[in-house]
C-alpha cells in the first residue's frame, strides 16, 4: 500500500472512530438526560419550584443528542466503509497474488476456476475485510463506554459495581462459552456446506450415468442431507447468539436498577436522586449497545476461520517467491534425463520419459485424453512435483520454473474486465496489443466489442474466441518457458494452423512446449508420444 493510500485510510479509521465514539457518547446522554428531565418535572411538579422550572434547556439537549446520534452513526458508516475500502485497496491485490502463486492453487489447475470454490474464497476476503469494521470498531467503543459509566458509578453509586461486575462476569463467561462453541459449529457449517455443494454439484454433472445405475436418488439425497446438517449447525451457532443476546439485553436494566438501588440504600433522596438516575439510565442506553455482542462474536469466529482458510491457500507460497532465481538468467535449455510424470495428487503416472528443451525446437506432447499432458505441462513449469530441471550449469527448482514459465491452459477463462485487462499484459503498449491480437485473428472481434478498453465478460465469446484470446495472451508473454496446452481447440484446422505458425515464429527464441490430441503440423518439433 502506498504512503498516501496508508495515510487516506488512517484518517479514515480516526474520523470513523471519532465518529463511533460520538455516537455513543450522544446516545447514552440522550437516555440520561431525557431520565434527568422526567425526575426534575416530576420532583418540581410537588413543590412550587414548578412555576419556575426551565424545560427547554435539557428538551433542547434530548433533540440535540437525539440529532447527533443519528448523524454520528451515519457517519461512522461512511467513514468506516471508506477506510475498509481503501485498506482493500492493496490487500486483495497482495493476497490474490500470493493465493495464486501457492500450491494449493497452482495443483487446482486455473486459479481458482471452480465458481463454488471462488464464491467461499470471496466470502473468505470479504469476512477479513469488514472484520476491523464490524468487530473491532465496536468492541472499542462498547469497551470505552463500559469504562466511563464504571467510573460513574464507582462515584455516584459505589455499592453498584459488586452486582455490575458480577453481571459482566456472567456475560464474558457466556461469550467465552458461545466463542468456544460457535468456532466449531461454524467450521462445520462451512464443511458440511461445502461437501454438499461440491456432492451435489458432481451428482448433477454425471446425471445421465447416475439415473442409469439407479444411484441418482441416493446421491442427491446425501448431498441434500449434508446442506440440510449445515443448517442444522449454522441454526445452532444462532441459538447460541440469541442466548449472549438475552443476557446481553438484561444487563443494561439490571445495571441502571443497581445504580438506583445502591444511590437509595446510601440514603438519598428527592433532587440527591438525579444523578444517579442520569447514570442509571446512561447504563440502559450502553444496554442497547450490548445488544450487539454477539454480532461482533460472530464476526470474530468468521475473521478467524477466514483468517485459517485463506492461509491455508496461501500456504508455502513465500517460500515459491523465494525459489524465484537471483540472476534473472532465462534458460538456453532444459533437461531432464529420468521424469517421473505424475497427476497433481502426487500419483504417479507411466513411465519416466526423457526431456530436452531447447529454444527453436518445439516439443510436441501427443496423447489421448487422460493419459497425462497437462499434467507434465504443469510438472516442467513447477506447477506440480519437486522436480530439479538442468540448465545449462544451473539447477532449476520448481520454483525458479514457475517465475520463467508461461502456462497457457487450454481451459481459458475470460475475466469479467477490460479486453487490456484480459491480455494480462501489464504497461505493454496499445500497437502491440492489436499486433497479438492481429496475429490470433481477433483483432475485427476486439474492434467490435469496442476496442482494449472495452468492458467484456465470459459469455460474450464463442470458445474459440476465447481460445484465441488465451493465445494472446501467450503471444505477449515476455517469459522465456512457453507452455500451450491443446492450443487449436476450438479453433478450425485452417485457423489453427495459421495462428500455431504465427504464434511459434514470434516465440522461436523460446523454449516451447504443446500438448495436442493428434500429430502436429509443424515442422523441426521433437515429438514425444504419451500413455497413461
Amino acid at each position: 500500500m502506498s504512503t498516501a493510500v496508508q495515510s487516506s485510510s488512517r484518517k479514515s479509521w480516526r474520523l470513523a472512530a471519532g465518529f463511533a465514539f460520538a455516537a455513543l457518547f450522544c446516545a447514552i446522554l440522550l437516555g440520561g438526560v431525557s431520565a434527568w428531565l422526567l425526575g426534575s418535572v416530576a420532583i418540581a411538579g410537588l413543590s412550587a419550584a414548578a412555576f419556575t422550572f426551565n424545560f427547554h434547556i435539557p428538551a433542547a439537549l434530548i433533540r440535540f443528542f437525539a440529532v447527533g446520534r443519528t448523524t454520528a452513526r451515519y457517519g461512522e458508516r461512511l467513514a468506516g466503509h471508506k477506510a475498509a475500502l481503501a485498506d482493500q485497496i492493496a490487500r486483495r491485490s497482495e493476497l490474490f497474488a500470493a493465493t495464486a502463486a501457492a500450491p494449493a492453487v497452482r495443483q487446482a489447475g486455473w486459479q481458482l476456476g471452480d465458481d463454488a470454490r471462488l464464491a467461499d474464497y470471496l466470502d473468505d476476503v470479504e469476512d477479513l475485510d469488514y472484520a476491523r469494521l464490524r468487530a473491532g470498531l465496536p468492541a472499542l467503543t462498547l469497551g470505552c463506554g463500559l469504562a466511563i459509566l464504571i467510573a460513574g458509578s464507582a462515584i455516584l453509586a459505589p455499592l453498584s459495581l459488586l452486582p455490575i461486575t458480577l453481571l459482566l462476569l456472567a456475560i464474558l463467561f457466556a461469550g467465552n462459552r458461545v466463542a468456544k462453541a460457535g468456532a466449531m459449529a461454524w467450521d462445520e457449517t462451512r464443511s458440511l456446506r461445502r461437501g454438499g455443494a461440491s456432492r451435489l454439484g458432481a451428482a448433477m454433472a454425471s446425471a445421465v450415468p447416475l439415473k442409469a445405475e439407479g444411484a441418482w436418488n441416493r446421491e442427491c439425497s446425501e448431498a441434500l442431507a449434508a446442506l440440510s446438517r449445515a443448517d442444522s449447525a449454522l441454526l445452532g451457532l444462532r441459538q447460541m447468539q440469541a442466548m449472549l443476546d438475552m443476557i446481553g439485553a438484561a444487563f443494561g436494566p439490571v445495571a441502571g436498577v443497581c445504580v438506583m438501588a445502591a444511590a437509595w440504600h446510601a440514603g438519598r433522596q428527592g433532587t440527591e436522586l438525579l444523578a444517579p438516575m442520569l447514570l442509571a439510565f446512561s447504563w440502559l442506553a450502553l444496554g442497547e449497545t450490548m445488544n450487539g455482542a454477539s454480532r461482533i462474536l460472530v464476526a470474530v469466529l468468521r475473521r478467524n476461520a477466514a483468517r485459517a482458510e485463506v492461509g491455508r491457500w496461501m500456504q508455502a507460497a513465500p517460500a515459491g517467491r523465494r525459489g524465484s532465481p537471483s540472476d534473472g538468467a532465462s534458460p538456453c535449455l532444459l533437461r531432464h534425463g529420468a521424469l517421473q510424470r505424475c497427476a497433481p495428487d502426487s500419483r504417479a503416472i507411466g513411465m519416466p520419459i526423457s526431456l530436452f528443451l531447447a529454444p527453436g525446437q518445439p516439443t510436441v506432447l501427443v496423447g489421448a485424453s487422460g493419459s497425462g499432458k497437462t499434467s507434465l505441462l504443469k510438472q516442467i513449469a513447477g506447477w506440480i512435483g519437486d522436480d530439479a530441471f538442468a540448465a545449462g550449469d544451473r539447477i532449476l527448482s520448481a520454483g525458479e520454473r514457475r517465475a520463467l514459465a508461461a502456462l497457457v491452459l487450454h481451459d481459458a477463462v475470460i475475466l469479467e474486465d477490460t479486453v487490456r485487462a484480459n491480455l494480462f499484459a501489464g504497461d505493454v503498449p496499445d500497437a502491440a496489443l492489436w499486433r497479438a491480437l492481429e496475429a490470433v485473428e481477433m483483432d475485427g472481434r476486439i474492434h467490435e466489442a469496442g476496442g482494449l478498453d472495452a468492458w467484456i465478460r465470459q459469455d460474450r465469446f464463442s470458445l474459440g474466441e476465447v481460445q484465441r484470446i488465451n493465445l494472446a495472451r501467450a503471444w505477449l508473454s515476455p517469459m522465456p518457458l512457453v507452455l500451450l496446452d491443446e492450443p487449436t481447440e476450438h479453433l478450425d484446422d485452417a485457423q489453427g494452423v495459421r495462428v500455431l505458425d504465427r504464434l511459434m515464429a514470434h516465440l522461436s527464441d523460446r523454449i516451447i512446449v504443446i500438448s495436442t490430441h493428434r500429430a502436429s503440423s509443424l515442422r523441426d518439433v521433437r515429438t514425444i508420444e504419451l500413455k497413461p
